[in-house]
Parts: structure tokens; sequence; C-alpha cells
């Protein structure tokens, strides 16, 4: 069940961990007389998982994942069997929901977007951060379209197939194709459409919000990718029991002497860690890998210079440079880029 609820997840927000199978990694179909057609296409290889309505069945190949529910409706919820439970709430409601178990965040119109962007800029300016968003549950799906970079979100990493047929990356998504079609047909009409879009991904919502509008939103908010990389920092730190914590960048710094540095780096470069901390302790977090390292008050006013300025010599004019070289080394040893 573990590598299915993975499977799932990487679905919903269109982001991967590790290399994607030569086919599709994950197939998600609305109408189980789909199945067949999908398999002939060539679209599901051994590698792949398919999530069908009712009960499971033999493909042939690949894994066949029985479900109950919906993945596409707001407000819905989908079962597999007694083992897992995933719900799927509109962007606009999702702050007045109770969170119960793992959920899916959708933007389902051009309203849910304008909220996501609202949240996002009072995060940047203020340091407040919607609380429903970093609950370790809840998921914002189809991040490519909402800042966190271009990814692997295209039909090899996920489809989508509707009641009537019509395939696409996310059922919010511009159709692609129709069930029946093959991988190379998919991918050239996915690349179409990126193309001539000015920000990734112009596919997974573009049945839900304008694409001129999603671009223009984007666009004047460039660290948008940063934004979504805090909230899933914050998230690990709240699963650990931390509480009041605020993050570097957003709203202030641990050493307010950084607030001034011009051209921070740290908000250009969402694959950078980022700095978090509370009262009592300092947080590392490396996005990907996800990794979390808890470090002295000290330490993490150090590598907030590092992140802030962009390398050792830029940073020493704000701290010591042994300190500075200490910390960089200590990291570079762990596999996690400061600067």
């Amino acid at each position: 069940m573990g590598d299915t609820k993975r499977r799932l997840m990487q679905w919903a927000t269109g982001q991967a961990a590790g290399a994607l199978p030569d086919r599709v990694a994950t197939i998600v179909l609305e109408n189980p007389g789909h199945l067949a057609a999908v398999v002939e296409s060539g679209l599901a290889g051994p590698e792949t998982v398919i999530f069908v309505p009712g009960a499971a069945g033999d493909a042939g190949g690949p894994t066949v994942v029985g479900y109950d529910g919906s993945l596409s409706e707001a407000g819905a919820e989908m079962s597999i069997s007694e083992a897992f439970f995933l719900q799927t709430q509109d962007y606009g409601t999702s702050e007045y929901m109770s969170v119960i178990g793992p959920t899916a965040v959708r933007i389902f119109g051009e309203e849910d977007f304008e909220l996501y962007l609202s949240d996002a800029d009072r995060a940047a300016d203020e340091g407040v951060f919607a609380a429903f968003l970093t609950h370790p549950t809840v998921r914002i799906a189809d991040l490519p379209a909402l800042g966190a970079g271009p990814g692997p979100d295209g039909p090899r990493l996920r489809l989508h197939a509707r009641a009537d047929g019509a395939l696409s990356t996310s059922p919010t998504g511009l159709p692609l194709g129709k069930v029946g079609d093959d991988l190379p047909r998919l991918r050239a009409e996915w690349d179409r459409i990126n193309a001539a879009g000015e920000h990734p991904c112009a596919v997974c919502l573009g049945e839900a919000v304008p694409e001129e509008r999603r671009a223009a939103g984007l666009a004047a908010r460039p660290w948008l990718g940063r934004y979504l990389t805090a909230l899933a920092g914050l998230q690990d730190l709240h699963a650990r029991g931390a509480a009041d914590v605020r993050v570097s960048g957003f709203g202030g710094r641990l050493v307010p002497g950084l607030e001034g540095v011009a051209g921070p780096a740290d908000l250009a470069d969402p694959d950078l860690p980022l700095l978090l901390w509370t009262e009592h302790a300092a947080y590392v977090h490396h996005p990907r890998p996800a990794r979390t390292f808890e470090v002295e008050r000290r330490a993490g006013q150090l590598t907030e210079a590092l992140l802030v300025c962009g390398s050792v010599e830029a940073a020493a004019e704000h701290d010591d440079p042994a300190g500075l070289t200490t910390v960089a080394g200590f990291f570079s040893k762990a596999g996690v880029r400061l600067t």
C-alpha cells in the first residue's frame, strides 16, 4: 500500500521522486470500460499503476488498483478498500474544512487561483501561512502549474482518463487526446501546448484557469516556487510537533540585518535549502530529496547568511568567515548545497 499511496500523491501533485518508467507511471480512469484500450495502446507497462473504479483486475502487466468514489470532484472522497482514503477539496473551501486524513487541494476555477495567490502574498509579506496548507496530510494538486517549476509534469508521469475518454495529465487539464492514443501522440500535444506558454505547466490547469491570468499571476511572483518549498518545510516540522515556526525570507529573517540584502539568492532558487526557526531551534529544510536538519540557532544564523548572500565571500560582510566556511563544509559533506 505504501507504493500505491506514493503513486497516487505523485499523480495528484504532478511531482515525482526518482526516475520515471519507460511508459506512464500512473493512470487514473473514471470509466472501467477504458482499461483494455489504455493497455492495448501501449500507455501502460509493467511498472505502471492504473487506478480503476470498482474491483481490481488483471491487466496482463501493469498493476491495477480498484477504488471507490472520485478523484476529480470537489468535496469527494476516494477509497481503496478499507486501507486508504483520499479527499479532494477545492482551494476556496479548504480553509473551512476539517482535515481528517490525506487531502488533495485543487484549483477548480479562477476564484480558487486568486485565493491561492492571495495566501501566497500574505505569506511573503507578513510571514503568515494559511494553516490548512501546512497540515502534514494536505497536498496542493498540480504544483507545476502553480510555480513549482517544470518538473516531470508530462504524460509519462501521470494521465487522467475522463468518463468520455478524453486524456489529460489532470482532471482540470487541457485534453491531450483520447483513450486509444499512444504515448508519443499525447506527449507531442503536451509539448505543443507548453511551447506556446510562458510558464510551466500550461496543460494541467488549462480548463480551470485562463492561461493569460495564470501566466500573469506567476510572472508577478517569481518566488512562488520558494513559497511551495516553504509549505513543504512547515508540513515536515508540524508533523514532528514543532509549533510557531517562522520561515526565512517570508515576513522577516532570523538575522534582522539580512533583511536589507538586495536580490537575495534564496528567494530566486526553489531548489536551495530553506531556513526555518522557532524560539528554541533552527532547521534547514532541503527540498529535493526532502530532508530536514535541526541545528543550533548560531549555525542557523550562519546558514541563513550563506543562503541569502549566495557565497561565503558575500556572506562574510555580515558574519564570521570561519564559521561560514565550517557550516558550508558541513552541509556540503551531507550532500546539501547552500550557495
